[in-house]
């Protein structure tokens, strides 16, 4: 009889490359942590599978959720070949306004040098200056990567703006953030024939404001910065379905590391006890 899970964690990953710097796990740690989720028996699960275990469908033990976010070049040059080679797929949360065209690039599984890698900072620096190609992921780079079922894509907004910030009143910001969803959603749709209802907020901020004008835009699933677990049925409070997802974040480190929080957060009564440690 199969094992139902009682948490599912949702991994945040954002760089897998050789450039040290935040947010990035080293390529060998990545390998690495996917043998062990292999070794152990874990199956990734895509976003509807997810939205499906929330609103109260049952899962397999050892369930697990794998996502990007920004949609970096070094998603398909180190992370899509490991991926491709154990079977599993990720969710990759795109900036659709970043993404250029053009061939796509080697990776480390193919023939040819692969592309250089920027750090997070310095890739921060080229997109400021116009050069986002250096840093993002390619549509002729994410259509490969769907086709070898490896990633799907979702929005992570047009521009990757925090309203908030620079808005200089709520009008400002309401209006501002309607624009770059729906720009994103259009985006999407143009170049992949589809959108989903999974947005994922920029920075991991979000208000009231912004939640209602995401579910105005088509948005239901909400993927958070947030720590913890995702249990089956849990509801928002909102009455339409609506579900924020709590994330754990991947460091640097090795699969030890990884196999230790995912064993805490597989079980929601560990993991409100450890949470409430740590705070």
């Amino acid at each position: 009889m199969t094992k139902i899970a009682r948490a599912v964690p949702v991994l945040m990953y954002h760089h897998i490359s050789t450039s040290p710097g935040m947010i990035t796990v080293s390529p060998d740690h990545f390998a690495a942590q996917m043998a062990y989720l292999a070794r152990a028996g874990y199956r990734t699960v895509s976003g509807a599978q997810l939205a499906a275990y929330l609103a109260g469908k049952p899962l397999p033990e050892k369930s697990v959720v794998l996502t990007f976010d920004d949609g970096y070049l070094d998603n398909w040059v180190h992370a899509h070949p490991v991926l491709h080679a154990h079977g599993f797929t990720a969710l990759c949360f795109l900036v659709t306004r970043w993404i250029g065209d053009g061939e796509a690039r080697p990776n480390a599984r193919s023939a040819g040098p692969i592309p250089p890698l920027l750090s997070h900072a310095d890739g921060e620096r080229a997109i400021e200056n116009g050069q986002a190609d250096r840093a993002i992921l390619r549509w002729s780079e994410i259509k490969e990567m769907r086709q070898a079922g490896t990633f799907e894509f979702h929005s992570h907004t047009h521009g990757h703006v925090r309203w908030d910030k620079i808005a200089r009143n709520r009008e400002e910001k309401c209006a501002g953030l309607k624009r770059d969803l729906f720009d994103a959603r259009a985006t999407l749709a143009s170049h992949l024939g589809e959108v989903s209802d999974h947005l994922c907020w920029p920075q991991g901020y979000f208000d009231d404001d912004y939640r209602r004008i995401a579910r105005e835009a088509g948005f239901r699933h909400f993927y958070t910065c947030e720590t913890g677990s995702n249990l089956r049925g849990r509801r928002d409070g909102s009455g339409d379905g609506e579900r924020s997802i709590t994330r754990l974040e991947v460091r640097d480190r090795p699969a030890s590391w990884l196999a230790s929080r995912l064993w805490v957060h597989s079980r929601p009564a560990i993991s409100r006890m450890y949470l409430r440690i740590k705070r």
